[in-house]
């Protein structure tokens, strides 16, 4: 429990701040998931559509601090390299 009142409404800040974080960083995971199991399963033209879309969330994660940018760009580089030999 904070101890004054600005202690409590940081407290209020860093909830509304997590909850945000976490949804920003639950919409980049689904799409990276749904671009695997796509080129899993051999659809590569798909997965490539929703790849431009997944570094674009993927960037603006990093931007606003959900993800560090060296996490974002080694994610993005093997997204990218998973879809590339089928090119």
């Amino acid at each position: 429990m904070a101890n004054t009142r600005s202690a409590a409404k940081q407290a209020r800040a860093a909830l509304r701040r997590r909850s945000r974080n976490r949804v920003q960083l639950s919409t980049v995971r689904s799409s990276e998931k749904k671009i695997r199991s796509l080129a899993k399963a051999g659809n590569i033209a798909e997965a490539a559509k929703l790849l431009s879309s997944f570094q674009s969330q993927i960037d603006r994660a990093a931007k606003t601090g959900v993800v560090h940018k060296n996490t974002a760009s080694r994610h993005k580089q093997r997204v990218a390299a998973l879809l590339k030999p089928a090119k």
